[in-house]
């Protein structure tokens, strides 16, 4: 019996094998694919201003960005590496986000600045004696304690103070303790969060100088960000702000913090 030829344009089972092939593939490659709403966030271990654990993602500005992310319909990555890394690679991404991250004018250009969530004011701590100014604090402290990779250690830096004077710390390592066991002279550091860890370290009173550099903390993103991602994120913690929400988280992590001696 003759063989009937294919009907014109109806490939045969060995053409079509490929095709399964690639269409199984693609289709495996889609079922493990990121959604397109997911976004990495990298943060610095910073209580009480961000922390990351097996809960997820905590802190005053921590909170705020995933009640925002949500708002936005955003999933978050969380991602915590050391300070300095975070701050090199988030700016030659795109679309990694990144908090707590004070806006100095030597990070202007660097980020896209999405929205504050929160002022910090920082001061000199010590367990001697106390200064008001970054002069008196040249001449009178021989090493200060310093997040590394922290607006607080570049602001040493712009006011003169010498490499041997900067005693730069890991964020997340304890500071604290350098102070109590008299490793450092003073701390140089946002006062929440100062007496956020020293409550957690020690009943001695500390002696604080005035508010001596303030900058907003922000929820910042990758030069190169998504505007559609930047404003709805933006939406969101705007919203928060509005309906009281950021008062109270502010108020939940801040409440019955120790206060702290300022220097007669």
């Amino acid at each position: 019996m003759p063989i009937s030829p294919r009907p014109s344009g109806q490939p045969g089972k060995q053409a079509l094998r490929p095709l399964c092939a690639a269409l199984f593939t693609l289709l495996a490659r889609l079922s493990h694919a990121e959604p397109l709403n997911m976004v990495e966030l990298y943060l610095a271990p910073a209580p009480p201003l961000s922390t990351l654990d097996s809960t997820g993602v905590g802190g005053i500005v921590g909170e705020v960005t995933v009640q925002a992310a949500a708002l936005a319909g955003y999933s978050l990555r969380p991602v915590s590496l050391p300070w300095p890394r975070s701050q090199r690679i988030v700016p030659t991404g795109e679309n990694l986000l990144i908090i707590p991250l004070s806006r100095t004018p030597d990070r202007e250009e660097r980020y896209t600045w999405i929205a504050p969530v929160i002022r910090m004011d920082r001061a000199f701590f010590t367990l001697g004696k106390g200064v008001e100014t970054f002069a008196q604090a040249r001449e009178t402290y021989r090493r200060i304690a310093v997040g590394m990779g922290s607006a607080q250690e570049q602001k040493l830096r712009d006011e003169g103070f010498s490499d041997s004077q900067i005693y730069s710390l890991k964020i997340g390592e304890n500071p604290a303790r350098m102070l109590l066991l008299g490793r450092v002279d003073a701390w140089f550091n946002g006062i929440a969060e100062t007496r956020y860890i020293w409550k957690e370290v020690s009943d001695r009173p500390l002696t604080m100088s005035p508010v001596i550099m303030s900058s907003d903390l922000y929820l910042a993103c990758s030069r190169r960000c998504d505007p559609q991602m930047v404003l709805k994120l933006k939406e969101a913690v705007e919203r928060l702000r509005a309906d009281g929400s950021l008062r109270l988280i502010v108020e939940r992590y801040l409440k019955g913090l120790p206060s702290h001696e300022m220097p007669p």
